[in-house]
Protein backbone atom coordinates (compact mmCIF):
# COMPACT_ATOMS: atom_id res chain seq x y z
CA UNK A 1 0.00 0.00 0.00
CA UNK A 2 1.50 3.29 -0.86
CA UNK A 3 2.09 5.82 1.75
CA UNK A 4 1.93 9.45 2.06
CA UNK A 5 3.81 11.78 4.50
CA UNK A 6 1.60 14.04 5.85
CA UNK A 7 3.06 17.20 4.19
CA UNK A 8 2.67 14.94 1.09
CA UNK A 9 -0.86 14.13 1.97
CA UNK A 10 -2.00 17.73 2.86
CA UNK A 11 -0.83 19.16 -0.50
CA UNK A 12 -2.21 16.41 -2.32
CA UNK A 13 -5.65 16.55 -0.71
CA UNK A 14 -5.72 20.72 -0.26
CA UNK A 15 -5.73 20.07 4.03
CA UNK A 16 -3.03 21.77 5.94
CA UNK A 17 -1.29 19.65 8.73
CA UNK A 18 -2.94 21.41 11.32
CA UNK A 19 -6.32 20.55 9.78
CA UNK A 20 -4.91 16.82 9.53
CA UNK A 21 -4.41 16.49 12.79
CA UNK A 22 -7.92 18.03 14.28
CA UNK A 23 -9.61 15.21 11.49
CA UNK A 24 -7.62 12.95 13.52
CA UNK A 25 -8.33 13.44 16.97
CA UNK A 26 -12.26 14.11 15.81
CA UNK A 27 -12.11 10.56 13.95
CA UNK A 28 -12.96 12.06 10.78
CA UNK A 29 -10.15 11.06 8.88
CA UNK A 30 -7.21 8.62 10.25
CA UNK A 31 -4.15 8.11 9.47
CA UNK A 32 -3.36 4.93 8.12
CA UNK A 33 -0.07 4.64 10.08
CA UNK A 34 1.43 6.33 12.75
CA UNK A 35 5.09 5.68 13.44
CA UNK A 36 5.46 4.34 17.74
CA UNK A 37 8.38 6.13 18.04
CA UNK A 38 8.27 9.44 16.29
CA UNK A 39 4.67 9.50 16.11
CA UNK A 40 4.50 10.90 12.69
CA UNK A 41 1.52 10.69 10.82
CA UNK A 42 1.63 8.34 7.36
CA UNK A 43 -1.85 8.44 5.58
CA UNK A 44 -2.83 6.00 2.66
CA UNK A 45 -3.11 7.37 -0.92
CA UNK A 46 -6.65 5.20 -1.06
CA UNK A 47 -7.52 7.98 1.56
CA UNK A 48 -7.48 11.20 -0.51
CA UNK A 49 -10.95 11.06 -1.69
CA UNK A 50 -12.23 11.09 1.94
CA UNK A 51 -9.85 13.62 2.24
CA UNK A 52 -11.02 16.15 -0.32
CA UNK A 53 -14.96 15.18 0.17
CA UNK A 54 -14.06 16.09 4.12
CA UNK A 55 -12.00 19.61 2.66
CA UNK A 56 -15.20 20.35 0.19
CA UNK A 57 -17.72 20.10 2.90
CA UNK A 58 -15.83 22.36 4.98
CA UNK A 59 -16.19 25.21 2.55
CA UNK A 60 -19.83 24.13 2.11
CA UNK A 61 -20.19 25.25 6.12
CA UNK A 62 -21.27 21.78 7.38
CA UNK A 63 -20.46 21.76 10.66
CA UNK A 64 -18.27 18.94 11.99
CA UNK A 65 -20.72 16.21 13.16
CA UNK A 66 -22.85 16.47 9.99
CA UNK A 67 -19.38 15.71 8.05
CA UNK A 68 -18.54 12.55 10.12
CA UNK A 69 -22.14 11.50 9.78
CA UNK A 70 -21.74 12.46 6.07
CA UNK A 71 -19.08 10.46 5.05
CA UNK A 72 -20.13 7.30 7.03
CA UNK A 73 -22.51 7.21 4.63
CA UNK A 74 -23.15 5.42 1.00
CA UNK A 75 -22.70 7.48 -1.95
CA UNK A 76 -26.32 8.03 -2.69
CA UNK A 77 -27.34 8.33 0.87
CA UNK A 78 -24.41 10.79 1.33
CA UNK A 79 -25.53 12.99 -1.46
CA UNK A 80 -29.34 12.77 -0.53
CA UNK A 81 -27.70 14.51 3.54
CA UNK A 82 -25.86 16.95 1.28
CA UNK A 83 -28.80 17.91 -0.15
CA UNK A 84 -31.28 18.38 2.70
CA UNK A 85 -28.33 19.95 4.51
CA UNK A 86 -28.04 23.01 1.92
CA UNK A 87 -31.97 23.04 1.65
CA UNK A 88 -32.19 24.08 5.31
CA UNK A 89 -28.91 26.69 4.91
CA UNK A 90 -31.16 28.36 2.45
CA UNK A 91 -33.89 28.33 4.11
CA UNK A 92 -31.59 30.05 7.14
CA UNK A 93 -30.88 32.41 4.62
CA UNK A 94 -33.82 32.95 3.46
CA UNK A 95 -34.55 34.55 6.82
CA UNK A 96 -31.60 36.49 7.10
CA UNK A 97 -32.09 38.25 4.16
CA UNK A 98 -35.60 39.56 5.12
CA UNK A 99 -34.23 40.19 8.59
CA UNK A 100 -31.46 42.29 6.72
CA UNK A 101 -33.80 44.12 4.26
CA UNK A 102 -36.08 45.32 7.75
CA UNK A 103 -33.11 46.56 8.79
CA UNK A 104 -31.96 48.69 6.24
CA UNK A 105 -35.58 50.27 5.88
CA UNK A 106 -35.98 50.71 9.43
CA UNK A 107 -32.59 52.29 9.53
CA UNK A 108 -32.99 54.50 6.58
CA UNK A 109 -36.15 55.69 8.11
CA UNK A 110 -34.46 57.05 11.09
CA UNK A 111 -32.00 59.05 9.02
CA UNK A 112 -35.43 60.95 8.50
CA UNK A 113 -34.84 60.55 4.30
CA UNK A 114 -38.40 60.07 3.71
CA UNK A 115 -40.07 57.02 1.68
CA UNK A 116 -40.49 56.93 -1.83
CA UNK A 117 -43.49 54.85 -1.89
CA UNK A 118 -46.23 56.59 0.35
CA UNK A 119 -49.04 54.51 -0.81
CA UNK A 120 -51.61 53.79 2.28
CA UNK A 121 -52.47 49.81 1.31
CA UNK A 122 -54.94 48.18 2.52
CA UNK A 123 -56.34 44.74 2.58
CA UNK A 124 -59.24 43.28 0.59
CA UNK A 125 -60.10 39.55 2.21
CA UNK A 126 -62.63 36.85 2.07
CA UNK A 127 -63.00 33.25 3.88
CA UNK A 128 -64.49 30.07 4.06
CA UNK A 129 -64.39 26.62 5.43
CA UNK A 130 -66.54 23.73 4.79
CA UNK A 131 -66.13 20.30 6.06
CA UNK A 132 -66.09 18.19 2.87
CA UNK A 133 -67.74 15.09 1.89
CA UNK A 134 -65.73 12.50 3.78
CA UNK A 135 -64.69 13.99 7.24
CA UNK A 136 -67.57 13.55 10.44
CA UNK A 137 -66.50 17.11 11.61
CA UNK A 138 -64.29 20.37 10.97
CA UNK A 139 -61.38 20.62 12.86
CA UNK A 140 -60.24 23.66 10.72
CA UNK A 141 -60.58 27.21 11.64
CA UNK A 142 -60.00 30.48 9.42
CA UNK A 143 -60.41 34.09 9.68
CA UNK A 144 -59.86 36.82 7.86
CA UNK A 145 -60.16 40.48 9.52
CA UNK A 146 -58.54 43.98 8.95
CA UNK A 147 -55.02 42.89 9.61
CA UNK A 148 -55.04 39.34 10.20
CA UNK A 149 -55.33 36.50 7.70
CA UNK A 150 -55.09 32.86 9.21
CA UNK A 151 -55.81 29.02 8.75
CA UNK A 152 -55.38 26.16 11.11
CA UNK A 153 -55.82 22.64 10.62
CA UNK A 154 -56.57 20.55 13.55
CA UNK A 155 -55.90 17.02 14.31
CA UNK A 156 -56.51 14.46 16.65
CA UNK A 157 -59.17 13.74 19.69
CA UNK A 158 -59.39 18.11 20.30
CA UNK A 159 -58.30 19.15 16.83
CA UNK A 160 -61.33 21.42 16.76
CA UNK A 161 -60.46 23.58 19.77
CA UNK A 162 -56.76 23.28 19.31
CA UNK A 163 -56.90 25.13 15.85
CA UNK A 164 -59.38 26.99 17.24
CA UNK A 165 -56.44 28.48 20.05
CA UNK A 166 -54.00 28.79 17.51
CA UNK A 167 -56.19 31.33 15.53
CA UNK A 168 -57.66 33.60 19.21
CA UNK A 169 -53.72 33.52 19.81
CA UNK A 170 -52.93 35.41 16.75
CA UNK A 171 -56.60 37.46 16.89
CA UNK A 172 -55.28 39.50 19.68
CA UNK A 173 -52.80 41.21 17.71
CA UNK A 174 -55.31 42.91 15.56
CA UNK A 175 -55.68 45.47 18.55
CA UNK A 176 -51.54 45.97 18.65
CA UNK A 177 -49.70 48.53 17.50
CA UNK A 178 -47.89 46.77 15.19
CA UNK A 179 -44.59 47.77 13.60
CA UNK A 180 -42.32 45.71 11.43
CA UNK A 181 -39.63 45.31 13.42
CA UNK A 182 -41.41 44.27 16.68
CA UNK A 183 -44.10 41.96 14.85
CA UNK A 184 -42.41 38.91 14.26
CA UNK A 185 -41.68 38.95 18.24
CA UNK A 186 -44.94 39.35 19.21
CA UNK A 187 -45.93 36.50 16.83
CA UNK A 188 -43.70 34.09 18.43
CA UNK A 189 -45.35 35.27 21.76
CA UNK A 190 -48.63 34.55 20.71
CA UNK A 191 -48.11 31.19 19.03
CA UNK A 192 -46.26 30.06 22.29
CA UNK A 193 -49.25 31.14 23.90
CA UNK A 194 -51.62 29.10 22.02
CA UNK A 195 -48.86 26.05 22.42
CA UNK A 196 -49.65 26.07 26.03
CA UNK A 197 -53.09 25.70 25.37
CA UNK A 198 -53.17 22.97 23.41
CA UNK A 199 -50.80 21.33 25.69
CA UNK A 200 -53.63 20.80 28.04
CA UNK A 201 -56.18 19.50 25.79
CA UNK A 202 -54.53 15.77 25.54
CA UNK A 203 -52.47 13.66 24.26
CA UNK A 204 -52.29 13.14 20.14
CA UNK A 205 -53.66 16.53 19.70
CA UNK A 206 -52.59 19.43 17.58
CA UNK A 207 -52.83 21.86 14.67
CA UNK A 208 -51.12 23.58 11.55
CA UNK A 209 -51.01 27.28 11.64
CA UNK A 210 -50.58 29.81 8.73
CA UNK A 211 -51.04 33.44 9.02
CA UNK A 212 -50.58 36.83 7.94
CA UNK A 213 -50.22 40.09 9.84
CA UNK A 214 -50.37 43.16 8.36
CA UNK A 215 -48.15 45.85 10.07
CA UNK A 216 -49.09 48.60 7.21
CA UNK A 217 -45.86 48.34 5.36
CA UNK A 218 -45.35 44.90 5.55
CA UNK A 219 -46.77 40.78 6.02
CA UNK A 220 -45.34 39.23 8.68
CA UNK A 221 -45.45 35.25 8.14
CA UNK A 222 -45.86 32.93 10.94
CA UNK A 223 -46.11 29.22 9.60
CA UNK A 224 -45.69 25.85 11.00
CA UNK A 225 -46.85 22.40 9.40
CA UNK A 226 -48.37 22.04 5.62
CA UNK A 227 -51.21 24.57 5.67
CA UNK A 228 -49.99 27.17 2.68
CA UNK A 229 -49.81 30.53 1.47
CA UNK A 230 -49.74 31.39 -1.62
CA UNK A 231 -48.99 34.98 -3.35
CA UNK A 232 -50.38 36.04 -6.95
CA UNK A 233 -48.63 38.53 -8.53
CA UNK A 234 -48.56 39.72 -12.44
CA UNK A 235 -50.10 36.60 -12.98
CA UNK A 236 -47.78 33.93 -11.33
CA UNK A 237 -48.39 32.25 -8.30
CA UNK A 238 -45.72 31.36 -5.87
CA UNK A 239 -45.86 29.08 -2.52
CA UNK A 240 -44.28 31.73 0.05
CA UNK A 241 -44.40 28.50 2.45
CA UNK A 242 -42.55 25.29 2.99
CA UNK A 243 -44.65 22.26 4.23
CA UNK A 244 -43.00 20.76 7.40
CA UNK A 245 -43.94 16.98 6.02
CA UNK A 246 -42.50 13.74 5.53
CA UNK A 247 -43.27 14.07 1.93
CA UNK A 248 -41.41 17.45 1.49
CA UNK A 249 -38.60 16.18 3.12
CA UNK A 250 -38.00 13.69 1.23
CA UNK A 251 -38.36 16.16 -1.91
CA UNK A 252 -36.18 18.18 -0.70
CA UNK A 253 -33.70 15.48 -0.28
CA UNK A 254 -34.26 14.69 -3.85
CA UNK A 255 -35.60 11.08 -2.61
CA UNK A 256 -39.42 12.12 -4.58
CA UNK A 257 -40.57 13.76 -7.56
CA UNK A 258 -43.79 16.42 -6.06
CA UNK A 259 -45.87 13.50 -8.68
CA UNK A 260 -44.77 10.99 -6.82
CA UNK A 261 -45.46 12.89 -3.50
CA UNK A 262 -48.83 13.42 -4.52
CA UNK A 263 -49.93 9.53 -4.02
CA UNK A 264 -47.41 8.82 -1.35
CA UNK A 265 -48.72 6.51 1.71
CA UNK A 266 -47.25 9.26 4.04
CA UNK A 267 -48.58 12.96 2.82
CA UNK A 268 -50.55 13.59 5.37
CA UNK A 269 -47.41 13.18 8.00
CA UNK A 270 -46.29 15.94 9.68
CA UNK A 271 -42.17 16.98 11.00
CA UNK A 272 -44.07 20.00 12.42
CA UNK A 273 -46.87 20.86 14.14
CA UNK A 274 -48.20 22.84 17.27
CA UNK A 275 -48.66 20.30 19.99
CA UNK A 276 -47.73 21.67 23.14
CA UNK A 277 -43.85 21.13 22.96
CA UNK A 278 -42.32 24.40 23.92
CA UNK A 279 -38.96 23.54 21.37
CA UNK A 280 -40.94 23.31 18.31
CA UNK A 281 -40.53 26.93 16.50
CA UNK A 282 -42.52 27.84 13.45
CA UNK A 283 -41.25 29.68 10.54
CA UNK A 284 -41.20 33.35 11.13
CA UNK A 285 -40.31 35.92 8.79
CA UNK A 286 -41.24 39.50 6.93
CA UNK A 287 -43.02 39.75 3.77
CA UNK A 288 -42.39 42.73 0.81
CA UNK A 289 -45.57 43.61 -0.63
CA UNK A 290 -47.22 45.34 -3.94
CA UNK A 291 -50.83 47.11 -4.79
CA UNK A 292 -52.21 43.92 -6.35
CA UNK A 293 -51.19 41.28 -4.63
CA UNK A 294 -53.11 38.61 -3.72
CA UNK A 295 -52.81 35.72 -1.17
CA UNK A 296 -53.93 32.66 -0.39
CA UNK A 297 -53.81 30.64 2.98
CA UNK A 298 -55.32 27.23 3.03
CA UNK A 299 -55.80 24.08 4.79
CA UNK A 300 -54.46 20.98 2.72
CA UNK A 301 -57.93 20.21 2.20
CA UNK A 302 -57.14 22.28 -0.78
CA UNK A 303 -53.67 21.72 -1.82
CA UNK A 304 -53.79 17.82 -1.90
CA UNK A 305 -56.70 17.72 -3.64
CA UNK A 306 -56.36 20.61 -6.36
CA UNK A 307 -53.17 21.42 -8.66
CA UNK A 308 -51.31 24.29 -7.92
CA UNK A 309 -51.67 25.29 -11.87
CA UNK A 310 -55.94 25.26 -11.44
CA UNK A 311 -55.05 27.01 -7.77
CA UNK A 312 -53.62 30.04 -10.11
CA UNK A 313 -56.20 30.01 -12.60
CA UNK A 314 -59.09 29.85 -10.37
CA UNK A 315 -57.41 32.66 -8.18
CA UNK A 316 -56.73 34.95 -11.53
CA UNK A 317 -60.20 34.60 -12.56
CA UNK A 318 -62.10 36.74 -10.57
CA UNK A 319 -61.47 39.83 -8.93
CA UNK A 320 -64.47 39.03 -6.24
CA UNK A 321 -62.14 37.59 -3.00
CA UNK A 322 -65.81 36.38 -1.56
CA UNK A 323 -66.31 34.51 -5.03
CA UNK A 324 -62.53 33.35 -5.59
CA UNK A 325 -62.61 32.08 -2.23
CA UNK A 326 -66.09 30.25 -2.79
CA UNK A 327 -64.73 28.52 -6.66
CA UNK A 328 -62.16 27.22 -4.51
CA UNK A 329 -63.54 25.59 -2.04
CA UNK A 330 -66.22 24.35 -4.50
CA UNK A 331 -63.57 22.59 -6.90
CA UNK A 332 -62.39 21.20 -3.61
CA UNK A 333 -65.31 19.57 -2.88
CA UNK A 334 -65.82 18.57 -6.57
CA UNK A 335 -62.39 16.36 -6.90
CA UNK A 336 -64.16 14.28 -3.86
CA UNK A 337 -63.70 16.50 -0.62
CA UNK A 338 -61.35 14.08 1.39
CA UNK A 339 -60.83 16.43 3.86
CA UNK A 340 -62.22 19.71 5.97
CA UNK A 341 -61.02 22.46 3.25
CA UNK A 342 -60.77 26.30 4.10
CA UNK A 343 -59.41 29.46 2.50
CA UNK A 344 -58.89 33.11 2.74
CA UNK A 345 -57.96 34.99 -0.25
CA UNK A 346 -57.29 38.56 0.23
CA UNK A 347 -56.40 41.24 -2.34
CA UNK A 348 -53.58 44.68 -1.08
CA UNK A 349 -55.00 47.15 -2.55
CA UNK A 350 -55.13 51.11 -2.33
CA UNK A 351 -56.85 52.06 0.33
CA UNK A 352 -59.93 53.44 0.11
CA UNK A 353 -60.26 50.88 -3.02
CA UNK A 354 -63.75 50.07 -3.46
CA UNK A 355 -64.51 46.63 -5.05
CA UNK A 356 -65.05 47.02 -8.68
CA UNK A 357 -67.93 44.24 -9.22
Amino acid sequence: MEMLTIGAFARASRLSPKALRLYDELELLRPARVDPDTGYRYYAVGQLERARLVAWLRRLGMPLAGIREVCALPPQEAAAEIRAYWARVEAATAVRRDLAAFLVDHLSAQSGKPREDTTMLELRYSARTDTGHVRPANQDTVYAGRRLLAVADGFGPAGGPASGAAVAALKSLESEDLSAGGVLNLLEDAVQGASRVIRDLGEDVGTTLTALLWTGSRLALVHIGDSRAYLLRDGELFRITHDHSVVQSLIDEGRLTPAEAAGHPQRTLLLKALTGDPSTAPDLRLHDVRPGDRYLLCSDGLSRVVPDDDIRRLLAADPDPDRAVHALVDVANAGGGPDNVSCVVADLVEAGTRSLV
